[in-house]
């Protein structure tokens, strides 16, 4: 009993229930890891109790929590004591001025001060402007208050509601108390929107893997180049609101025993975008290459050029380690141009902006280019990023760390110039940014982060009806402690990072913002746990960068979802994802039927498949099957399988053959997928999104979960329906892609009103 009331003191579930009515209790051992991962002894009864008795301790005498979240008009409850002092310093440092003292109150360092009276009771509350202004204490409203260095408000409730700091602007503040014993106390005080921003418009676009997108002008895989033609292109001759894109996070570099990883979703580092993606010729610096540098950059792009052949004419795979070989030396060479004054001032702008944060990634950069990029093995004190080695190696690697910021800042005023031409086209949303679940064990952002990263963990997914075995990720965790008593700054930089350019986020395993399954190390994913998070604190942080970045959140919330979740995100304003295929009624007696257009969620991304799904024409023709049955991969025998494969296939035929959406009739694949767009777009969803594969009959999926090297995931260039890949501009000169989006475009309604929140 006492292990179990520490670990829900923790969050750590003991039990989980992998279908209704069905409990599976977790290992011990399972639970005494995890928490010794969280910082907390549980080995032992002893260890138990003396964990049992520093935790009440602890809250006996802690006069605030870890972090403090407040919302509009839902103020934190804190247990204080009476008399208890508080003051708030704003996140800008910037004074607040406006007003005068309150009657009764005196000053502190130009702060206003003011203590709770009437056995705790509340005697004030309301600002404006972000200022505390004129009036006095009365009627429970704090109306007044000056501050050099933020606001020191009177009034707190021993057990109410603290309205003064629900009234406070969005922001990052500090909250600090001190009691009348003397105790004192400070926390991160996050004040944040009710909800994420919404689109009042409707929006339909593309989604789409960057790198599968090769130009003329490609160096071997999609970039940011390709991404703003393809953003220009569609905003302005298909009237497209949105280009949703792969993360494009910084990848775990390869090396000669080990290529780099190609996946998006297990990148060094979601903080920083990879350089990979540039386009070479549209940094400035380039045009400027004179004499040997410039025969030599001559040459990169004849080989740039015959990689891309390779790829689009002789159907070789997209090699992201010969693409930045090349791209990395022609980098070299550009960075030998001198910064204009008004470039190099930019850069100085950028690297105060992005701070410490930048440091560190380009130091782990620089660092995996001597040392090779596991950190754990680096030699003296390199693996631990403030130790004394560490200081050391920053000032012998300074010219490689600065490469490796100026590979950032590069990359950062692509991603700009990209979301500007989304918007320059009439786009409503732009970019679509993809925020994977984790990052790579071995990379910058574990590297820099150890102390919110539970050592010796990783994140993935319980035993289901879909996997038997459970999923483990490779990916380690946050520990939920450690962001709050950061204030959630990890998350907060992250997230800010991503918006920089961003019309939208789409947040990759969504459900991950309330719990998260735990794998112990060296254990199976049958034996890990569910840890919770506070998702109070999460869905604030989020909603106060969205709010700031103006972005739309859209939450990947497919498989299985812990009950109330969807309900929670949509109250909040996130987005969900509704793909056709699964979109069912399963609450009835009998086969679950696909739901009828007028049935689907409104607050939703809606599309027919994903990256992770057959595409549609390979659904519509049975071809996933066949390709699942020559790799081994499927658990029923052939027949069924393409059985009961065919039999989903025909109900949805069905419903859109009654519902008027198939006049082509059956037989005819081309058509169908016109059907299933028509279908998207009769439902009431804020976001229709076309898989840009689709659009010419793509057949092969992007990634085929459940394999590595049987399948070259993460490596295909967009094809044709008969697997010849495709360029750019072959693309949008494709008449079946042009029908399908025409179609698209003629029932797409954006009435601003419609959708209004």
């Amino acid at each position: 009993m006492g292990r179990a009331r520490l670990a829900e003191l923790h969050g750590v579930a003991t039990s989980y229930q992998p279908a209704p009515g069905r409990t599976v209790q977790v290992p011990e051992d399972t639970v005494v890891a995890v928490l010794a991962a969280l910082g907390v002894d549980a080995s032992t009864p002893r260890s138990v109790r003396e964990a049992l008795d520093r935790h009440d301790s602890r809250l006996r005498d802690r006069l605030l929590p870890l972090c403090v979240v407040v919302r509009p008009g839902r103020a934190p409850r804190l247990s204080l004591p009476e008399g208890t002092a508080l003051r708030v310093r704003a996140e800008d440092g910037a004074p607040h001025t406006r007003g005068r003292a309150a009657a009764g109150a005196h000053g502190t360092d130009g702060a206003l001060t003011a203590r709770t009276r009437e056995g705790g009771a509340l005697r004030g509350g309301a600002l404006a402007g972000g200022a505390l202004t004129g009036g006095a204490l009365t009627d429970g409203v704090l109306t007044e208050g000056a501050t050099a260095d933020g606001l020191l408000m009177e009034g707190v409730t021993a057990d109410g509601p603290l309205t003064a700091l629900a009234a406070l602007p969005p922001g990052a503040h500090t909250l600090f108390a001190e009691a009348p014993d003397g105790r004192r106390a400070t926390a991160p005080l996050i004040v944040a929107p009710d909800r994420m921003p919404l689109s009042p418009v409707r929006s339909h676009g593309f989604l789409v893997q960057l790198y599968s997108l090769l130009s003329a002008r490609s160096w071997g895989m999609g970039d940011l180049g390709d991404l703003a033609d393809l953003a220009a292109w569609s905003g302005r001759a298909l009237g497209a609101g949105f280009v949703q894109i792969n993360p494009l996070h910084a990848a775990v570099p390869g090396t000669p025993a080990a290529p780099t990883d190609p996946s998006p979703y297990r990148p060094s580092s979601r903080r920083f975008p990879d350089p990979v993606h540039l386009r070479i010729e549209d940094v400035p610096e380039y045009a400027h290459l004179r004499g040997r540098a410039r025969a030599r950059a001559d040459q990169l792009l004849e080989a740039a050029a015959a990689l891309r052949t390779s790829v689009l004419r002789e159907g070789a795979l997209i090699d992201r380690d010969a693409v930045w070989a090349l791209k990395r030396e022609a980098l070299e060479l550009v960075r030998t141009v001198p910064l204009g004054p008004g470039r190099r001032a930019a850069y100085c702008d950028f690297l105060a902006e992005r701070g410490q944060a930048l440091e560190d990634h380009a130091l782990w950069c620089a660092l995996a280019e001597t040392h090779g990029p596991e950190w754990r093995a680096w030699p003296g004190g390199l693996a631990d990023p403030r130790s004394a080695d560490t200081a050391r190696a920053r000032a012998e690697h300074l010219d490689r760390t600065d490469f490796h910021c100026w590979l950032a800042w590069l990359t950062d005023t692509q991603l700009a110039a990209a979301q500007r031409a989304a918007r320059d086209a009439g786009m409503d949303i732009g970019l679509v940014h993809d925020l994977a679940v984790g990052v790579h064990p071995s990379g910058a952002d574990a590297w820099a982060l150890q102390d919110v990263f539970a050592a010796g963990m990783s994140i993935g997914a319980p035993p289901d009806a879909f996997n038997s075995r459970g999923q483990d990720w490779g990916l380690p965790p946050w520990r939920p402690d450690a962001l709050a008593a950061t204030g959630y700054a990890p998350y907060r930089g992250l997230l800010r990072g991503l918006l920089r350019h961003a019309g939208a986020l789409r947040i990759d395993h969504v459900m991950g913002l309330f719990r998260l399954w735990w794998v112990p190390e060296g254990r199976e994913p049958t034996e890990g746990c569910y840890v919770r998070y506070d998702a109070e604190a999460m869905l604030a942080v989020l909603a106060l960068e969205a709010h700031r970045a103006g972005a739309v959140v859209i939450g990947e919330d497919l498989g299985t979802v812990e009950p109330g979740v969807r309900e929670e995100l949509e109250r909040r304003g996130v987005l969900g994802t509704s793909v056709m295929w699964f979109e069912r009624n399963y609450s009835g007696a009998g086969p679950a039927r696909p739901l009828s257009p007028e049935e689907w969620r409104a607050d939703c991304l809606a599309t027919v498949t994903t990256h992770d799904l057959p595409s549609t024409a390979a659904r519509l023709t049975g071809d996933h099957v066949e390709l699942r049955h020559r790799l081994g991969l499927l658990t029923r025998p052939l027949a069924e399988e393409r059985a009961a494969e065919a039999v989903e296939v025909a109900e949805w035929l069905a419903l859109l053959g009654r519902l008027g959406m198939l006049p082509e009739g059956p037989g005819d694949e081309e058509a169908a997928v016109k059907a299933v767009h028509r279908f998207l777009l009769r439902t009431p969803a804020r976001m229709v999104g076309v898989w840009l594969p689709d659009a010419v009959g793509d057949r092969r999926p992007q990634n085929l979960p459940g394999t590595w090297d049987q399948y070259p995931n993460w490596r295909l260039p967009i094809a044709d329906a008969e697997g010849r890949p495709m360029s750019l501009e072959e693309l949008v000169a494709s008449p079946r892609l042009r029908a399908l989006m025409a179609e698209v475009a003629r029932l797409a309604p954006r009435d601003p009103g419609a959708l209004a929140p």
